[in-house]
């Protein structure tokens, strides 16, 4: 019974099929479009807002590495990963036994010291009185005022040692010089430190602040300069916003501080966009992108489907009374958003240009243009034409059985 079914469906679809295909080559009215059929549109003049992003690195204000000024063992760690801290705060604790030790002796060295100045201090007054009564002579009392100058001096070595061993008793508990955040810890209790190794203790990030850092080539740069029309660069740059790792824009704007005043060996310029960060949710050493919005009034704008790029060069077809295509080169903002360029040169607003399917066209050839929504909808409709022969085949298929 489904064969019989499908025996007299057929001709039908013969009929449906066949009548499809040849309204489809009638004309323009609808199927597959013209060989020499393609979009047109007319340049306007347009208003545009550009985002340019560029790769950042985000830095704190501060990132100070913490390294002891002395040797000695870890006796306690103050405070752990993560953790903010403030200036003066301690971060570890180093075995101060023998420093304490070294204060003492250094203190009792001193006493002994200013003991000996009292007792040069009362030879030397008895050897003047001696010396202005002519009982002794100016040996004995030049010799009774060195005695006095070496005590001194001793005294005051004495006082420096007591000074330096009291610093380095100091030095054992290791405190933060800056407010911020405590970066990574990798040693803990028990293990030996010195001023010589080569990992810090942490890493104490300012981060109330963030530096973000990020580069442009030296033509973007010079035309920031020509912008800034006697000013410095930084004044030529509008407010800027950061890009976050996982898309979303920072909620705070920014704003660059400093341009480097060098251009590197890959033609770039470090630039510094300076960024509060009063909830931390910025953290030194990450990443994200710098981006620019950037205002023109009455440009040229065009899709970049209808650019085709050789030799690093720009090239669209214009299309001329005649109905005819020339090639043309162009030349277009470096700045653009991935789907559109601002051109700068080569174009003119009511120039007329093809903007799809240009792979296909030589200089000088003659076109059918119509506008973007015909194009469209003879693709839509050649589609659809193809979906009907596909189930035709599938039909034919079934009813002969195979």
């Amino acid at each position: 019974m489904k064969r019989d079914f499908l025996k007299r469906l057929m001709p039908v679809l013969t009929l449906a099929v066949g009548g499809a295909i040849v309204t489809s080559c009638g004309g323009q009215q609808g199927g597959l479009p013209q060989s020499n059929e393609y979009p047109v549109a007319a340049i306007e003049a347009t208003d545009v807002e550009m985002n340019v992003t560029y790769p950042a690195s985000i830095r704190g204000k501060q990132d100070i590495e913490i390294r002891p000024k002395i040797s000695g063992f870890i006796t306690k760690l103050c405070v752990d990963e993560g953790a903010v801290v403030k200036q003066g705060q301690v971060l570890f604790m180093i075995d101060n036994v023998q420093y304490r030790a070294a204060l003492n002796q250094a203190q009792a060295a001193l006493t002994s010291a200013q003991t000996a100045l009292s007792t040069a201090e009362l030879t030397y007054n008895n050897k003047k009185e001696l010396y202005a009564q002519n009982i002794i002579g100016d040996y004995d009392l030049q010799t009774a005022e060195n005695s006095l100058a070496t005590a001194k001096a001793q005294v005051a070595q004495a006082e420096a040692a007591v000074m330096s061993a009291r610093d380095n008793l100091s030095y054992c508990n290791v405190t933060s010089p800056s407010n911020g955040v405590v970066g990574t810890v990798p040693y803990r209790v028990g293990s030996l430190v010195s001023a010589s190794i080569v990992q810090p203790l942490t890493t104490v990030s300012n981060i109330a602040e963030m530096y973000v850092y990020f580069s442009m080539n030296e033509k973007q740069i010079l035309e920031m300069t020509r912008q800034a029309d006697g000013k410095s660069v930084i004044d030529a740059f509008p407010e800027v916003n950061l890009q976050l790792a996982d898309g979303s824009i920072y909620n705070h704007a920014g704003h660059v501080t400093t341009v480097s005043g060098v251009i590197d060996a890959q033609g770039a310029v470090q630039i510094r966009a300076d960024f509060p960060n009063p909830d931390h949710l910025l953290k030194s050493g990450g990443s994200g992108a710098i981006v620019i919005t950037s205002k023109s009034e009455g440009s040229v704008v065009i899709p970049q489907s209808a650019t085709t790029e050789v030799q690093n060069k720009k090239f669209v077809y214009v299309l001329s009374q005649d109905n005819k295509v020339k090639y043309t080169e162009i030349e277009v903002n470096d700045q653009n958003d991935g789907q559109t360029y601002v051109v700068t040169k080569g174009l003119s607003v009511g120039d007329k240009i093809v903007i799809n399917g240009i792979t296909k066209l030589t200089d000088g050839q003659e076109i059918v243009p119509v506008t973007a929504e015909q194009y469209q909808k003879s693709i839509e409709d050649a589609q659809k034409l193809g979906a009907i022969q596909g189930n035709y085949k599938e039909m034919k298929k079934a009813f002969s059985g195979k």
